[in-house]
């Protein structure tokens, strides 16, 4: 009877060595398939998105960059574009220019020229904003991309507002509008740290210059 204890223990034993060694097999496959990366140039440390990652919706408070085909959604220092009814991260293209700033970003200079570093992309100030760049000469290379565990899933976006000429104003004008308001709305107290604020001064902005959004 003893022996058979034994041998009992041992085989519940065994198994649940196994049981644990494929857990443990099952948590790493679940890290590597999902897509986060750890970028620590310049010790910047913060984890993203890697570029080609599908998501179902963009974050809340994400800002619209460009129109048609070359739209691009804003938030956090991640860039997305639309991917059948999903949003894919990608590298935007050089010259693209956004109206603020991630809230997290590494400020570098090379030769005299300062340059601002987030998720791999290098801007540049000008005066609408800040302009995708071409990485410096100089520029430290990529880190080694290593993939990392899930982030939260986002939060459902915030419908693109429509927006109505109220005077009649033209597609041309509106346009000069948007940009002149994205310009405003920079300024103002907490805009360069919370995509919400700025969405929102943009809004009041475009209000008073007789455009109603829905």
């Amino acid at each position: 009877m003893k022996t058979l204890l034994r041998s009992a223990t041992a085989t519940l034993l065994a198994l649940g060595a196994l049981g644990a060694t494929v857990a443990a097999h099952a948590e790493v496959r679940a890290r590597v398939n999902i897509g986060m990366v750890f970028d620590n140039r310049y010790h910047h440390d913060h984890y993203y998105p890697a570029p080609g990652y599908v998501a179902p919706v963009v974050p809340y408070g994400a800002v619209i960059v460009g129109s048609g085909p070359s739209r691009y959604w804003f938030h956090g220092g991640v860039w997305y574009q639309p991917y059948g009814p999903r949003y894919r991260v990608v590298l935007p293209p050089v010259g693209v220019v956004i109206p603020l700033l991630p809230p997290a970003y590494v400020t570098v200079t090379f030769g005299g020229v300062p340059y601002y570093y987030a998720n791999g992309v290098y801007y540049r100030a000008v005066p609408e904003g800040y302009m995708v760049a071409t990485p410096p000469p100089d520029a430290a290379p990529a880190p080694a991309q290593v993939l990392v565990q899930q982030a939260p899933p986002p939060p459902a976006p915030k419908a693109e507002p429509v927006i109505y000429p109220r005077n009649g104003q033209s597609a041309e004008q509106l346009e000069t509008d948007r940009r002149e308001c994205n310009r405003w709305a920079t300024t103002q107290p907490s805009a360069q740290a919370d995509a919400s604020v700025f969405n929102r001064a943009v809004e009041a902005c475009m209000d008073g210059r007789g455009y109603t959004l829905k």
